[in-house]
């Protein structure tokens, strides 16, 4: 059965059977002032791989919630990618600008490294490829280090390339073609993936919107790729085509789905549905095409798995491009079951990882 984990028991320990975690460990240390929360999800088809973001959370129960969730979406973007690989996260609490040190980040990896394997951490928002050059100096369980290190680099752009492909699939479903010429795209959030994204339209020859949390980097962007910035709560009510959400999660909610005037929703962000069993149909009943977020922007675990088992970029992209089919083929399935294209590709990652649960049971 596919289901959201919408919290009905508040404690730790009833979230985490919720969401059926395996594991989840604190992380903290007086000296650095480290404060971090690792979520282990699920290890039947391999060690847990999922990046690790610093964030300046409101609350220590707002970075929980967050990386269960984003645990979870690493344990179905791994599954339905037919990676052998489980779901974990990582969240570091703080502000990356002000908070970030070396000792900070070597004394995480020591974390990391206290879990022997079971967790392989990455980089994700607010990291960079030399944040896990600090982390590898304390734990060998590490991905997405820099290619003079070995290291496959920044996945960003690989994660670009995947929500590329999806948001492809998705145009062809709505439109009858995959083409993006002419096509407006709302694009939210212009960080590292964000912004390769947006040269993948641009060169298409979209007609781009963007927004971003930092008002500088809205309009950088908007300089160098031709668009047009507008603010942070005035991107849902744009005129588009498709809306791309590329930030935090949870944009597709209560307060902006009635807002939206696109046909295709795809973009490289998180947990984009607020409440999977609300919102998912919602969209269907309005419409809109929607591009399971944990399948298409599967491009950056793809690119750190393939550095984990020694393959190369180009490996990759090649698995990455398989999106465009994997999307296509979960639309489909969405449409001939009457449900929705969320609860198509959780089930589709579930079924693989029950198989696989009769082989072994976690890693």
């Amino acid at each position: 059965m596919v289901e959201t984990k919408v919290l009905t028991d508040t404690s730790v320990f009833g979230q985490i059977a919720e969401h059926q975690h395996e594991q989840v460990v604190y992380c903290h240390d007086h000296e650095t002032g480290l404060r971090a929360i690792i979520g282990i999800h699920n290890t039947v088809l391999g060690p847990a791989l999922g990046g690790t973001r610093m964030w300046h959370y409101a609350s220590d129960a707002e970075a929980l919630n967050d990386v269960l969730r984003l645990s979870r979406g690493m344990t179905y973007k791994a599954a339905i990618s037919g990676l052998n690989l489980g779901g974990g996260k990582a969240v570091i609490i703080g502000d990356a600008k002000t908070m970030k040190t070396e000792a900070l980040l070597r004394k995480f990896g020591r974390f990391v490294q206290n879990l022997n394997g079971k967790y392989i951490t990455a980089e994700d928002v607010n990291m960079t490829t030399k944040d896990m050059e600090y982390i590898r100096m304390e734990t060998k369980h590490v991905s997405g280090l820099p290619e003079s290190m070995g290291g496959s680099g920044d996945p960003s752009p690989v994660t670009a390339y995947g929500t590329y492909m999806g948001m492809k699939a998705a145009a062809k479903k709505a439109f009858g073609s995959d083409s993006l010429a002419g096509k407006r795209i709302a694009v939210q959030g212009v960080g590292h993936v964000g912004t390769y994204l947006l040269d993948y339209l641009q060169k298409e020859g979209a007609k781009l919107v963007l927004t971003d949390y930092y008002e500088d980097r809205a309009l950088e962007a908007a300089a160098r790729f031709g668009a047009t910035a507008v603010g942070l709560d005035e991107i849902y009510d744009q005129d588009v085509d498709i809306y791309s959400p590329c930030a935090l999660g949870a944009t597709i909610n209560d307060d902006t789905i009635s807002r939206l005037k696109c046909q295709v929703i795809a973009g490289c962000a998180n947990n984009q549905l607020a409440d999977e069993n609300t919102h998912g149909p919602e969209l269907v009943k309005r419409g809109i095409v929607y591009g399971p977020d944990f399948l298409i922007n599967a491009g950056g675990l793809i690119n750190v798995y393939s550095e984990v088992i020694g393959g190369s970029r180009q490996t990759a992209l090649t698995q990455t491009e398989k999106i465009y089919d994997i999307t296509t083929q979960v639309l489909n399935k969405a449409e001939q079951e009457q449900s929705h294209p969320q609860a198509a590709a959780t089930r589709q990652a579930e079924e693989r990882i029950a198989a696989i649960g009769k082989v072994k049971s976690t890693y």
